[in-house]
């Protein structure tokens, strides 16, 4: 109750939550809090005492906002990479109360200049023996080609073969000494070499390529995951640097991946550990092929960028393997690999291209939303909210974070969040980084879990009954083994089936309408994850969200649900508010309703005759002509003549006469607002005569040309 005198806006994880017009309630067993207020305005209506409210609010610290670095190629001045900065702020802390957003901003911007190391791991199974040659000059040619990107590049080489053992290889003696058949001289099969460290020197590229040899194997898929899994994860032995990671895996076949292995009988799965021993692949025979995923996380965590050049046949296998890979790209390798340059240098820039946000693990009950701003003012939410595209080296991308929202679970805690009785959360650290970047954001968590109130309750209070509970923020909180309101109830003395007896509805079967607990005798409402959906009475039996719908909408749109059932706005009704009782809609041009044929009903026309249709029954298509309908009536009052010239006084006074001298007399339609129809009719003679036929203020209006017209010689 909120006559209680130290009622709070309470924000403890166990207790009572109030958010600005929507209050949650969180319970635990044993523990039951009375207070439930809905916001501040109506604790003060309840006379709670101002001075005794408490409202924490969420916050955000920028702890760390070193501005984005402006650096560019020509300049004299180098900057090592761990002076370059191309994401703002870098560090920030927020304080996050249940259920209420904060809102921050981050700023991207692709430095100029910035390193790059490139780690070409190459097949070289038997196939692609023309591909090495043409690759022996890569290093030179590739440098040379980079220089236009960035002044600070290095190049490593690797080079995959396949597990050394059965049924990959032949393990023969003589074929595993040479696998090749003929004259051809083979170097024995190996699973992965690291032939080369990342370097600045080209031309050592280009000597050590120029000594590898060509191997064989006998499945037609390569181990191409096992050494793309020892080049993530061996950072030091392969010399990655925090800078801009690329790694070409060039190939002509397909690949294995987890499962695999058991064909070889390797059944432990790959650990995602480096096991290079004197630059070489020492477990291949001992675990097997790392899966997809484990793959995606790896080169994830380590920030590489992958480009798989395979050759035509084999695009769309690595082209599905490229949309599970995030911050990859594939090219086409031609026969003998004579475009690898062009293709690395297209695949860069349109990986480059993409800035994609990803985030760390969240706690639980934590969300986050992005929105980005990109180029020429794109903007991007949900999913897309996370990445922008065709962004140049110099632009900047805003991306806006509506906020970690702190949603807790009913009933519980989140376990993440270690919410202790003191009332204090564990603080929770995620992290916000680009894809394929080594920089980062970190953010640190803290949670409200109570209000300042909660370290100043009063133990063993006498307002808790008995004593049986701690009297703080306005409720009692009971020691272990009591429930209720106050704690009057013990839970070993209490017979369960007396205290469900007060929570059945009519003395039904279902406790609380199934929608609450039974505490002590009182039904307790459960909480929705929409903190807007309430359940609410006496038994829990009413809610705000079972209501008839319209439109897809609660009540139409049109009202509020009270206990299931549509409270409709002024001027609607109906079970689901979906009837307006406005008739302006039905108001035809003649100014009548529904042209006085029909009734309005819920804003529109219901037409009395099944002959009248339109929006405003004005359509007849079975009736006869207006013009034929009058045309006996007009003759006998305008020219005294005609069928009805003996009974004109009795079945033709319904309409006002007016005569005019000729045609350019008449009423035109564009003069109107009213429908109007125009005739032309002949009598007895041939002869015709003119006239129109309109409503107006519910006055039937006739003007007639008093003088008739000619057909052919006849004389009228």
């Amino acid at each position: 109750m909120c006559s209680l005198s130290q009622v709070l806006l309470h924000y403890a994880l166990w207790d009572i939550m109030c958010i600005q017009s929507i209050f949650i309630t969180f319970l635990t067993v044993g523990e039951s809090k009375s207070a439930r207020c809905d916001d501040l305005e109506s604790l003060k209506k309840r006379n709670c005492d101002v001075a005794k409210i408490e409202n924490p609010r969420g916050s955000i610290s920028i702890d760390e906002n070193k501005p984005v670095t402006n650096r560019k190629k020509d300049v004299a001045e180098k900057l090592k990479p761990e002076q370059i900065t191309q994401i703002q702020p870098q560090k920030l802390t927020l304080t996050l109360r249940s259920g209420e957003p904060q809102t921050f901003e981050l700023k991207f911007k692709r430095a100029e200049d910035y390193p790059i190391d490139l780690y070409y791991l190459m097949d070289l199974s038997f196939s692609m023996k023309d591909d090495l040659e043409n690759v022996k000059n890569l290093g030179t040619d590739l440098m040379r080609e980079m220089q236009e990107i960035t002044s600070d590049f290095q190049i490593g080489f690797g080079s995959i073969v396949e597990k050394t053992v059965m049924p990959y290889i032949s393990t023969t003696p003589a074929r595993f000494i040479n696998p090749c058949t003929g004259n051809q001289n083979c170097t024995r099969p190996f699973s992965y070499k690291n032939v080369l460290k990342l370097t600045d020197k080209g031309d050592e590229f280009n000597r050590l390529v120029s000594e590898q040899q060509i191997s064989e194997n006998l499945d037609s898929s390569e181990g191409g995951f096992d050494a793309i899994m020892q080049v993530a994860v061996c950072e030091e032995q392969i010399g990655w640097r925090n800078v801009t990671r690329l790694l070409v895996f060039s190939t002509d076949a397909g690949f294995h991946f987890a499962g695999d292995g058991k064909l070889g009988g390797i059944v432990l799965p790959n650990d995602g550990r480096c096991h290079l021993e004197n630059n070489t692949y020492t477990m291949s025979h001992y675990y097997d092929y790392p899966s997809i995923a484990h793959l995606v996380q790896k080169l994830s965590d380590h920030n590489i960028q992958t480009i798989f050049a395979v050759t035509e046949e084999f695009q769309p296998v690595y082209k599905e393997l490229k949309n599970l890979i995030p911050k990859s790209a594939v090219g086409t390798l031609s026969s003998n690999s004579s475009n690898v340059i062009k293709l690395i240098i297209d695949a860069y820039n349109s990986l480059s291209s993409e800035v994609i946000l990803e985030n760390g693990r969240l706690p639980e009950g934590v969300s986050i939303t992005y929105k980005s701003i990109c180029k020429n003012g794109v903007e991007g939410t949900g999913e897309n909210g996370r990445k922008c595209s065709n962004i140049s080296i110099g632009d900047e991308v805003d991306v806006i974070l509506f906020g970690a929202i702190w949603l807790c679970t009913v009933g519980k805690a989140p376990s993440a969040l270690k919410c202790p009785s003191s009332g204090k959360a564990e603080p929770e650290t995620i992290r916000i980084k680009p894809l394929g970047f080594t920089e980062e954001v970190e953010i640190v968590l803290n949670f409200i879990c109570d209000c300042q109130c909660a370290t100043e309750g009063e133990p063993d209070s006498k307002k808790c009954f008995e004593g049986n509970g701690t009297f703080e923020c306005g409720a009692c909180k009971c020691n272990d083994g009591r429930i209720g309101r106050l704690c009057e109830c013990s839970i070993d003395e209490v017979r369960t089936e007396d205290l469900d007896a007060n929570c059945r509805k009519d003395n039904g079967m279902d406790i609380c309408s199934n929608n609450g607990d039974c505490v002590c005798g009182t039904c307790e409402c459960k909480k929705r994850e929409n903190p807007a959906e309430i359940y609410s009475g006496k038994y829990c039996e009413c809610d705000n969200f079972n209501c008839d719908r319209s439109n897809n909408k609660l009540c139409g749109g049109h009202g509020r649900c009270e206990c299931r059932k549509c409270i409709c706005d002024a001027n609607y009704t109906g079970s689901a508010c979906d009837c307006s009782l406005e008739t302006s809609t039905c108001l035809a041009k003649n100014g009548q309703i529904c042209n006085g044929r029909g009734t309005c009903v819920c804003g529109i026309c219901k037409c009395t005759s099944p002959k009248f249709q339109g929006p405003t029954c004005e359509i007849c298509p079975t009736c006869p002509g207006v013009c034929a309908e009058h045309k006996d009536c007009v003759q006998c009052r305008a020219f005294e003549v005609g069928e009805k010239k003996d009974t004109c006084e009795r079945d033709c006074s319904y309409f006002q006469l007016i005569k005019v001298k000729d045609l350019n007399q008449l009423p035109q339609p564009t003069d109107q607002s009213f429908s109007l129809a125009h005739c032309k009719e002949r009598d007895a003679n041939d002869c015709w005569f003119y006239y129109t036929y309109a409503i107006r203020n519910d006055t039937k209006e006739v003007y007639v040309v008093e003088t008739l017209g000619m057909i052919g010689p006849a004389k009228c």
